[in-house]
């Protein structure tokens, strides 16, 4: 049976799980040896990027995913379940662990703290047979890899990049997000992005960290001094061309109910976890897909008249870029190659700060 020092053990590896920004979107109880209850939440309403609490369900089943490949290691069998009756907007789930002394462990296990996101451009050296076919395997049944590879193609989606910039940094909704997220002058941060990690030089980071402070200036210098540009060249437009791919997963199924988007955060787990023991690196490139759910839903991103207009647009313009299909449903897009090792990373909370009684 797992004591409570195994269980701390594999805690401590679950919790380099991804998430959107850093936000860590859980917190553990030990409930008894080989149980363990991980009480999700979400930031859907102050974040933008969490329509309906949907990417922090995903990462939820990246935590769940990683709690069980970490388990693998040491000869237990991890199996969870959303308990019943809580809400989508605080799931509970019930994980528990048996031994099964002939499990073979998870591979994937060796990079679970490794695993890192490249937010400057990497290598456009192609990928391998070897990588493209782990990589289309990885996520498993009910689900599908496309991967984007050709010039034409990363081009293509540098535009659509650059345009899904442009609402991201003229939207007034999304200022405290970019705000709060990034820990200024920081090389690893514990809760937040580090500006180090960012992705653009030293000069636009100051530019960024001054016209934060206020929407009147951001407003002011995307109206007059070209405000937008400098960010989407750094962060969207050249990164994009320079990868060696961009890869999309979908789910050959609709994902109607909170379970279904917990398993589809395991196959997003599965996919990354892949990619970096196949010695790539990866970024999301979740916008997109983010401001489809609002324009596929009828909601409204912003309170601005100027963004929904935009949104519509980029949503038909993602539609043809990535030629995606009727009974295929976009999960998570990335874009990876080959580079070396991010100088700067955000980190993790400390577990004791991650622990309730």
């Amino acid at each position: 049976m797992a004591d409570r020092k195994i269980l701390l053990g594999l805690l401590e590896r679950a919790r380099w799980a991804p998430s959107g920004d850093n936000t860590q979107p859980w917190r553990f109880q030990i409930v008894g040896d080989g149980h363990v209850a991980v009480h999700g939440f979400d930031t859907r309403d102050h974040v933008l990027y969490d329509f309906d609490g949907y990417a922090s369900q995903i990462a939820h089943g990246a935590l769940l995913e990683t709690l069980r490949i970490a388990a693998s290691e040491v000869g237990l069998a991890a199996t969870w379940r959303i308990r019943p009756d809580c809400t989508d907007e605080a799931p509970v789930y019930d994980v528990q662990l048996s031994a099964q002394p002939a499990l073979a462990p998870d591979p994937l296990a060796r990079v679970i703290e490794s695993r890192v996101v490249q937010r400057r451009p990497m290598s456009t050296r192609p990928l391998t047979q070897e990588q493209r076919q782990a990589l289309h395997d990885a996520p498993g049944a009910g689900y599908r890899v496309r991967s984007f590879a050709s010039l034409g193609q990363r081009v293509r989606i540098a535009r659509l990049l650059w345009d899904n910039a442009y609402i991201r940094l003229t939207c007034p909704e999304a200022l405290p997000v970019h705000r709060d997220i990034i820990e200024w002058g920081a090389r690893y941060s514990k809760d937040r992005i580090p500006e180090q990690a960012v992705g653009v030089d030293p000069v636009t980071a100051k530019l960024m960290q001054w016209a934060m402070q206020r929407w009147e200036r951001v407003d002011f210098m995307n109206r007059y001094l070209f405000g937008t540009i400098l960010p989407r060249v750094q962060l969207d437009y050249l990164p994009a061309i320079r990868c060696a791919a961009h890869v999309l997963l979908e789910a050959k199924q609709p994902l109607r109910t909170l379970e279904d988007r917990v398993r589809a955060g395991v196959a997003t787990q599965r996919l990354w976890l892949t990619a970096a023991a196949q010695g790539l690196h990866l970024q999301p490139e979740m916008t997109p897909l983010i401001f489809g759910w609002y324009v596929g839903a009828g909601r409204s991103l912003s309170a601005d008249p100027s963004i929904d207009p935009l949104a519509e647009r980029l949503s038909m313009q993602l539609r043809g870029t990535l030629a995606l299909e009727d009974g295929f449903v976009p999960v998570f897009f990335c874009r990876t190659g080959n580079s070396a090792v991010p100088a700067a990373r955000s980190v993790r909370k400390d577990l004791d700060d991650l622990l309730i009684a």
